[in-house]
Parts: C-alpha cells; sequence; structure tokens
C-alpha cells in the first residue's frame, strides 16, 4: 500500500476527518463556539453542525477535502477535534474514505545529550 511521510501542516492540505465523522463533545465545550456551528445531540453532548449526518461535513470546514483547508473555529474547536493526530487511525481511516493516500507516522529521535548543545549527526 503507497503511504505519505508527515509533515507538521499536512492537515491543512487535507480536511478529510472534518467531513467523515460526527464531532460531538460534551455540551460545555461548545460555549465559546458560535451559536449556529452547534446542535444539540443529547442532553448532555452536542455535535458540530453538519456532522450528524449520513455524510458529514463540519460547518466550520473552509476549503476543499485534499485541497488547501482551514477550521473557521480551530482556536476554539472542541477536543474531538483535537483527539484525532496526524497519521494516527482516526486520521487514515478518513483519508481512505476520500481515496487520499494514508500517512504513515515518524518517529523524531530523542536527542542524546541533556547538555543543551547543538548535537550534530
Amino acid at each position: 500500500m503507497l503511504s505519505q511521510v508527515t509533515t507538521q501542516d499536512a492537515c491543512l492540505s487535507c480536511g478529510a476527518c472534518c467531513a467523515h465523522f460526527r464531532v460531538s463533545f460534551y455540551w460545555a465545550e461548545g460555549i465559546p463556539m458560535p451559536e449556529q456551528y452547534t446542535e444539540p445531540l443529547t442532553a448532555v453532548y452536542s455535535c458540530m453542525q453538519g456532522t450528524n449526518q449520513a455524510q458529514p461535513y463540519c460547518v466550520a470546514l473552509e476549503g476543499g477535502i485534499g485541497e488547501q483547508v482551514s477550521c473557521a473555529i480551530y482556536t476554539v474547536r472542541s477536543s474531538s477535534c483535537k483527539e484525532v493526530q496526524i497519521a494516527d487511525e482516526q486520521c487514515n481511516k478518513a483519508r481512505r474514505a476520500y481515496n487520499m493516500i494514508p500517512f504513515i507516522p515518524i518517529e523524531t529521535a530523542e536527542p542524546i545529550n541533556d547538555d543543551d548543545f547543538d548535537q550534530v549527526v
């Protein structure tokens, strides 16, 4: 299977997770969000408008999936959004749903010196 190495800004050219999952969260997390961006799900949970349907698409997603995207409320996004990380299982599940190549996580080496010196590799 083909895979793609991640970059720090990989989410800005993807957006698949925002248009594949229902984004639900404890209702109080929605307080700082614009009211029209959330909808009640149960007495305890809310979700992002547009994500509680057969073909989810978050109202806060701006841009085109697999092109250039951003989140209109990134600074106040829910814990559910923060849980999805680049190259994790949920990320790659959403990418596959949009026929995008899955990411592979790359482990970064921990520095072996503890003295704050520059390390030459």
